[in-house]
């Protein structure tokens, strides 16, 4: 499982979406500092927005990396990263109750006041991690289930 090397990604300072997707875009044929790109506005819930978790669209991307529609015809790849976006949330959430940061946080990221009391609980190295782990773990399972 990568899933350690995605935490260590995170742990070292970068964000969730970061270490999630830049740990699997080698094997999808994206170099790791373009993914770290890509996916750096992702983190906190898109940006301290709060919104979906930096973990779970590192996943989706991921998903959209290996699966996506790249012909206009080609709705068959779309349906299929579709339906494993919806298993993915699905399995998440099954874990985590949410895929929102605000409600795995318990703070809403856009609100300055909440956001300064993620950072002085350090929730963002408490909690994280666990989601970090998780998605890591779910998309590794999906990557090779859905062959």
């Amino acid at each position: 499982m990568k899933s350690d090397t995605a935490i260590e990604c995170f742990s070292s300072g970068f964000n969730c979406a970061q270490a999630v997707f830049s740990t699997y875009c080698d094997d999808l044929g994206l170099e790791k500092e373009m993914a770290k790109r890509i996916a750096c506005g992702f983190g906190a819930g898109m940006g301290y927005i709060g919104e979906t978790c930096g973990a779970v669209t590192g996943a989706i991307m991921l998903i959209g990396l290996k699966y996506g529609k790249v012909n206009i015809e080609d709705n068959a790849a779309k349906d299929k990263t579709y339906d494993l976006v919806k298993e993915f949330t699905k399995r998440f959430k099954a874990i985590n109750s949410s895929v929102k940061c605000k409600d795995l946080l318990g703070f809403d990221l856009s609100v300055p006041e909440d956001l300064d009391s993620v950072k002085e609980k350090q929730l963002f190295s408490i909690l994280c991690p666990k989601f970090v782990r998780d998605s890591s773990e779910i998309i590794e399972e999906l990557l090779e289930v859905s062959e």
